[in-house]
């Protein structure tokens, strides 16, 4: 099969209605492109690893095998370049519940962890939740493209009551990749205040054709040093619904920290399908995902060329190395109608157009004048997502 054939698949329609989708639990004639899944059938190695489990016909408890150890290992080795040593590699049954338990185990009640916003608003969620609380470190947007703070963020790891940095890399929702040498930067001035990083990765296999995701861990030995990694097959191979995830820790008095919290927490014990389709993932899976990231690319091109050709002037697409999510700057649309952001734009394209998009302002107040869209879909509900997003932003001016 060429690579025409090949990519062509990642178009067939797929019908995700009566599954209990919670993406496509919307009226008809919606089109849902908020919540960060993928309309795309997964991989077929992991497709059929689970079909020859099921035929197995038991389901119970489930070790986590050395084999599944080392094909995260191999994975980092053979995508990243990185070398992992197995035993430092942990189950755990999914991103959040990982980094809530993080939380817990490395700080303790009223101490605060800091994060960049805009970033994934479930942070905000595992921090508050355990009574812990949020540091702020707002990334700059500069000529349409943003950047860390390092001053504003050396003066929040100062404070005495910082422990924690959950660093997002790559940054979720602009899809920023940050450099080695902004890595290298806040693993120094994390390392200077004692304040250890939980990095979210779980992005960072879905990444522009060329591009190669850096891991915080990788940069050098103090980053690794002060270091807990997550991430999952869930973005990049759309199965987040078998919960299925990791921490990699090289140190060992942090790993023994770490591990003892998501025992205590109860969410270090798999189910059948996420060990053997992470195991198929991370060995078979490859070839799968350059093609995903050539889709991926593909339609985030087209929409930034609409966006650039038909709405320059209301609306602009940051451009970005990674995830599968377009990040969408409605500053010039609302400051034509006089609105301070995006919420009631949002709304107005959902009953309008039928068109569902995320707010950017749940990911912290320097959102508040964006939207997200999904992009993860095939090219027929690109061009028609797009299209309402154009349609309904001529209609909003005259509203």
């Amino acid at each position: 099969m060429d690579i025409d054939e090949r990519i062509a698949q990642f178009d067939s329609p797929v019908d995700r209605t009566g599954i209990f989708s919670m993406k496509w639990d919307v009226a008809d004639g919606e089109l849902p492109m908020w919540v960060a899944d993928m309309d795309f059938r997964t991989a077929p190695a992991i497709s059929e690893a689970l079909t020859e489990r099921v035929g197995n016909g038991t389901f119970g408890y489930t070790d986590v095998p050395r084999e599944w150890n080392e094909a995260v290992a191999d994975w980092w080795l053979r995508r990243y370049g990185v070398t992992v040593d197995p035993e430092h590699v942990v189950f755990t049954t999914g991103m959040i519940p990982a980094i809530s338990s993080l939380v817990r185990s490395l700080t303790n009640v009223a101490e605060k962890v800091v994060l960049q916003p805009p970033v994934y608003n479930i942070f905000t969620n595992s921090i508050v939740n355990n009574g812990r609380r949020v540091l702020c470190n707002p990334l700059r947007y500069e000529h349409g493209a943003y950047s860390m703070d390092f001053d504003d963020l050396e003066h929040k790891l100062a404070d005495p009551l910082t422990r924690l940095m959950i660093l997002c890399n790559p940054q979720n929702p602009s899809g920023n990749v940050w450099s080695d040498g902004d890595l290298a930067r806040v693993g120094e001035l994390c390392a200077k205040h004692h304040v250890t990083v939980v990095s979210d990765e779980v992005h960072g296999d879905i990444v522009r054709p060329g591009v190669t995701h850096m891991p915080f861990a990788a940069v050098n030995e103090l980053n690794r040093s002060i270091c807990v990694t997550c991430s999952s097959p869930s973005k990049a191979f759309n199965v987040a619904g078998l919960q299925s995830a990791y921490f990699i820790c090289g140190d060992d008095g942090l790993r023994a920290r770490a591990v003892r919290g998501v025992n205590t927490d109860e969410v270090a014990e798999p189910n059948d399908f996420a060990v053997f389709s992470a195991i198929a993932a991370y060995t078979d899976g490859g070839a799968w995902l350059d093609d995903l990231c050539r889709v991926v690319q593909r339609n985030k091109d087209y929409v930034s060329a609409q966006l650039d050709e038909h709405a320059h002037d209301m609306l602009h697409m940051v451009a970005s190395d990674s995830t599968y999510l377009a990040w969408i700057d409605c500053s010039g649309l609302l400051d034509r109608v006089g609105d301070a952001n995006a919420e009631r734009f949002c709304g107005f394209l959902r009953s309008h157009t039928g068109l569902v998009l995320s707010y950017g302002g749940i990911y912290g107040e320097n959102g508040s004048r964006f939207v997200r869209m999904n992009l993860g879909t095939r090219a027929d509900l690109v061009i028609d997502g797009t299209a309402r997003l154009l349609a309904g932003a001529a209609a909003y001016l005259g509203n």
